[in-house]
């Protein structure tokens, strides 16, 4: 089976990419959807005990974690140190789990994949990547977003020119849904052509 990781830098389109796959018929997780499913449950002790009142609920209030480590940059290696582990837990298990299932491929989404150095073990990366303007217009219109937070969360990144110099395979996602979906279905093809072979 094709392990696949999906990254690139903030509002490149990563999401995009990754609902390619899955309309292609290819499994595909997303760590922000395994760290939002944590924090309803295995994460909530210890990032709470972390971060005290930022528990509400039963489940960590993600505005009030963020409220928190704009106050101190500080917090997120220690958040890191305890959310990561159970992430890539996760991760290990969904690939391992469509491997045991036969599937041609599976798909995740790590969006500080190279920053983490972490290696998940992926046989390819898929870098999804946009002109800054493009980038910058994007993340501007997400609601709450400022300069100085924007400027953060760029400081906190990879340059998206190194993120290319790494990748297996680059989708320019300001380009039309359908083409990407035709440059996906291409390596799909490409992918089980290669599979298929004795």
């Amino acid at each position: 089976m094709w392990r696949i990781g999906v990254t690139g830098s903030i509002a490149t389109g990563k999401s995009t990419l990754l609902a390619a796959f899955a309309r292609e018929g290819i499994p595909t997780l997303s760590a922000d959807a395994v760290v939002a499913k944590l924090y309803s449950g295995a994460a909530v002790a210890p990032v709470s005990q972390l971060f005290p009142g930022v528990e509400v609920d039963g489940r960590i209030d993600r505005q009030a974690l963020a409220a928190r480590l704009a106050q101190d940059p500080a917090g997120f290696k220690a958040l890191e140190a305890v959310v990561h582990p159970l992430v890539r837990k996760e991760i290990a298990a969904f690939l391992d789990n469509h491997e045991q299932r036969g599937s041609i491929a599976a798909v995740v989404e790590v969006p500080l994949l190279f920053e983490s150095g972490y290696d998940y073990g992926f046989d390819a990366i898929a870098v999804t990547f946009v002109d800054e303007a493009t980038q910058r217009q994007r993340i501007m219109a997400r609601p709450g977003m400022t300069v100085e937070k924007y400027e953060a969360l760029l400081a906190r990144q990879m340059p998206q020119d190194e993120k290319k110099k790494r990748a297996t395979y680059l989708f320019d996602t300001a380009r039309p849904r359908r083409e990407i979906d035709a440059m996906v279905a291409a390596l799909m093809a490409a992918i089980r052509a290669r599979e298929a072979k004795p």
